[in-house]
């Protein structure tokens, strides 16, 4: 029995009874185009850029008619059952693509396999791991639109100020670096400057610490095993755990959002994130690098960020048809360029080669360290579970618990949630 003890899973459950009565809504005309209704949280100049991709998409043919409706994703993840359940939800839905696996669980989502199956289809050259997210034993239930890994800022004008001409490419010299750009001014023991903001829990803080697990040779789930406890991740956890709090290279106690704003403040040196931080770091005037977050022990790997739509059950036939010709069209080459030239994020097929990208310096930045993304928790429905026992490991970790403790209470949790 799977554990359900997040609040927006009894959500779902509930919902989920009734979506069994609300297939086939009735939004296709006879006489007309069918029509579809696609919610999607784009809300920047992502979002315009993809409506008119839908806009595009609609006046090249005429048997379907998208309209697109932009909303928050936590509105989306807040409202879509209560909108399916009541015959007013979407036919397409983007969500934050660790989100729809719990959904697809409940069944909201359609079963994809024949779509990936067709040769016409223009997913056979996706990249895996952006598939690999929305996959729920094995069956796909979505489309990915977007997938990269979590890179390493870095604030170009403090490494000059330090004497420090590269980006760190180990675990070694990243924290090495650290500590030259960590700054006490007036000894008070508390730096006005950190050499890099690494958040402990929430938000970006979910994908870096796996990240970090991943490079020292670690896994947190193998299959249906919890495998957090091991010697490799005790290694991992006491190595950043002692930079944090020893050497003091990070505050202690951040969430995702403080390390964004200490790094967009200039009061730290280098910030792990994604795409948004350019635009952040943009806005606040600082002059940034970007590059792959440094190698461990193990490999050089970093959790991806991803997001992906799919075809809700509400969907009759032709809306659903409707919602995989959408897709095709999304795919093609061009229109795939197209989107991570606009979008900021890197390319979703692996034919398209840099220089098609290098107009977007953030873009072609990304894209260079592309391969070193690794999907989190990919076919694991309650992910969410998950990362909360990884959160909670490592918030007492470096609030000073016993490692070798910490790891053998995840590990049950961990094992429970997945069961």
């Amino acid at each position: 029995m799977m554990k359900r003890s997040l609040s927006v899973l009894a959500t779902v459950g509930a919902a989920a009874l009734l979506l069994a009565g609300c297939s086939g809504s009735s939004g296709t005309a006879s006489d007309g185009p069918a029509e579809i209704t696609f919610w999607h949280g784009y809300t920047e100049a992502d979002g315009k850029v993809l409506d008119q991709i839908v806009a595009d998409f609609n006046a090249s043919q005429q048997k379907y008619k998208i309209t697109t409706e932009t909303k928050t994703w936590a509105v989306i993840d807040d409202t879509l059952l209560p909108a399916l359940s009541s015959k007013e939800g979407p036919q397409i839905v983007a969500m934050p693509a660790e989100r729809m696996p719990v959904y697809a669980d409940r069944g909201a989502f359609a079963d994809l396999s024949d779509f990936y199956a067709s040769s016409d289809s223009n997913t056979a050259d996706l990249v895996p791991q952006a598939v690999d997210m929305i996959k729920v034993g094995g069956t796909p239930y979505g489309v990915p639109t977007g997938f990269v890994p979590l890179a390493m800022f870095y604030n170009k004008a403090l490494f000059a100020s330090a004497g420090i001409t590269e980006a760190p490419t180990t675990w070694d010299a990243w924290v090495a670096d650290a500590k030259k750009l960590t700054v006490d001014e007036n000894g008070d023991g508390t730096p006005e400057q950190y050499g890099v903001a690494i958040p402990d829990h929430a938000t970006v803080a979910n994908g870096l610490w796996p990240s970090l697990l991943l490079s020292g040779g670690g896994q947190i789930v193998d299959g249906d095993k919890a495998v957090i406890d091991s010697p490799e991740n005790a290694k991992t956890i006491q190595y950043w755990t002692d930079a944090i709090t020893k050497d003091k290279i990070s505050p202690t106690g951040l969430d995702g959002i403080a390390a964004d704003q200490l790094f967009s403040s200039g009061k730290a040196a280098m910030h792990v994130g994604g795409p948004w931080m350019a635009s952040i770091a943009k806005d606040n005037n600082i002059d940034y690098g970007i590059a792959a977050i440094p190698a461990g022990p193990a490999e050089q790997a970093a959790s991806a960020i991803g997001v992906a739509m799919g075809v809700t059950e509400s969907a009759d036939d032709a809306q659903r048809a409707g919602a995989e010709a959408f897709f095709t069209y999304f795919f093609q080459k061009d229109v795939a360029t197209q989107w991570s030239l606009a979008s900021g994020w890197p390319p979703l097929r692996t034919d398209i080669p840099l220089s098609d990208v290098s107009s977007n310096p953030v873009v072609a930045a990304l894209s260079e360290i592309a391969p070193t993304g690794r999907a989190l928790l990919p076919g694991v429905v309650n992910g969410t579970d998950v990362i909360s026992d990884i959160d909670e490991l490592t918030q007492k970790s470096v609030a000073g618990g016993d490692v070798t403790e910490l790891l053998s209470t995840a590990q049950s949790k961990i094992q429970q949630a997945i069961e």
